[in-house]
């Protein structure tokens, strides 16, 4: 079942998208060459906490799990597309990275993913994370009321694809509220008029995530959690958690 939250519950949730804010600021300034991942999770822990707020992802334990997640945020590094665990990898100059972080706040839960560059910057990597925000940007202008699910996917796969990169459509957004993932099925990629009917009150994760390969192949890593590109090529991953207002969809995961 699809629940529409109230304004009310919208400004809950954004205090849960603030908290998911500081800890991509706090890991971005800490995430170095030399750093372990595992540090990283250290210090959005210590965010989540001095927040007051929960670590939505710690302990979730979805079907495709191998076994319950052992950390606060997702780190995916180079062909790592989505749900890299946090391990003792350190981190490497050049490397490309993505962290993605849950949290929750009076029970209300808040997602978003940012992906940046570790040490010096490849220019290839600069550009694939700048068309991910720019598909993310046209996904989000799609979130609104009277338009329909499709919409955002067409949106997001139109700026994805145009620009050549490779698009998955099995690991994409999903509502969000009470739960951490709650109906609907948010898609990267989907066509135009088609799908569930958006309305007021709806709140959504957006999540795309882009392959530099131009395939669209993937796979799990012996891990059980890290999402590879399947052609080995560097992948970004950019998310928002998203309302639809009558006003327009506005993103609750900013600081």
């Amino acid at each position: 079942m699809i629940e529409l939250k109230s304004a009310g519950e919208i400004d809950a949730m954004r205090e849960a998208g603030r908290v998911v804010a500081a800890v991509h600021a706090a890991v971005r300034d800490q995430a170095a060459v030399g750093v372990t991942l595992r540090r990283l999770d250290e210090v959005a822990r210590t965010v989540i906490e001095e927040a007051g707020a929960g670590a939505s992802f710690l302990g979730y334990h979805p079907s495709f799990g191998a076994t319950p997640y052992p950390g606060a945020i997702c780190t995916s590094v180079n062909g790592t597309m989505l749900h890299g665990l946090p391990t003792a990898y350190r981190l490497r100059d050049g490397d490309l990275l993505s962290v993605d972080c849950g949290a929750i706040v009076d029970g209300w839960h808040a997602d978003g993913t940012v992906s940046f560059t570790v040490g010096t910057p490849r220019a290839e990597d600069l550009k694939l994370i700048q068309v991910a925000e720019e598909t993310l940007a046209a996904g989000i202008r799609a979130a609104v009321p009277g338009g329909r699910m499709g919409d955002i996917g067409h949106a997001m796969s139109t700026v994805g694809r145009g620009a050549g990169y490779g698009m998955q459509n099995d690991f994409a957004g999903h509502g969000i509220g009470r739960a951490m993932h709650e109906t609907p099925f948010v898609p990267n990629e989907a066509r135009a008029g088609r799908g569930l009917r958006l309305r007021p009150g709806l709140v959504i994760a957006i999540e795309p995530s882009l392959m530099a390969g131009g395939g669209d192949d993937y796979y799990m890593a012996e891990d059980g959690w890290s999402v590879c590109s399947g052609d080995g090529s560097r992948s970004v991953h950019v998310e928002h958690t998203v309302a639809v207002t009558a006003d327009g969809p506005v993103v609750l995961t900013l600081p």
